[in-house]
């Protein structure tokens, strides 16, 4: 069950920083970063058992993601 929820939280995630990422004009480096770096950080998180962690960075990642949004 928690594993449903990490992946329904893990698209709605990617779906804000791949908008975000192209509504900014950020380098390159950083929309690898968060379009790459950090799903695969948190894939692997959950995959290795520590899906509890990944659950709080996704859930911290959608905060930082929802106030930037709002303020750009």
């Amino acid at each position: 069950m928690i594993t449903i929820i990490f992946g329904i939280l893990m698209i709605g995630f990617l779906g804000k920083m791949i908008a975000l990422a192209f509504k900014a004009t950020w380098s390159i480096v950083k929309i690898l970063l968060y379009i790459v770096f950090f799903p695969l950080v948190l894939i692997c998180m959950a995959f290795s058992g520590l899906i509890y962690l990944a659950i709080i960075c996704l859930v911290i990642g959608g905060i930082i993601s929802l106030i930037a949004g709002a303020v750009a």
